[in-house]
């Protein structure tokens, strides 16, 4: 293990792994709780930049960016 988390969006990755809400909020929570050490039953600190970059890409719009950057969202009638 090379002490990295990263996101397995089509949870085939083999090995241990752990849930998170995709939400950077949580992503931050987690760390400050030292979560993923717990969870992936590791000692010491792990490398989240490629999750947090896979959050920033693909997840909610980050707060403090400017509008014209936020990802664009439609409604749907779900009828």
């Amino acid at each position: 293990m090379d002490g990295s988390v990263v996101p397995d969006v089509h949870r085939r990755l083999p090995g241990r792994g752990a849930w998170l809400h995709f939400d950077l909020e949580c992503l931050r929570n987690a760390e400050r709780r030292r979560a993923f050490s717990r969870a992936l039953r590791v000692q010491g600190a792990l490398d989240v930049a490629s999750l947090r970059e896979h959050f920033e890409r693909h997840g909610k719009p980050v707060p403090g960016q400017p509008r014209g950057q936020q990802e664009t969202r439609k409604q749907v009638d779900p009828s």
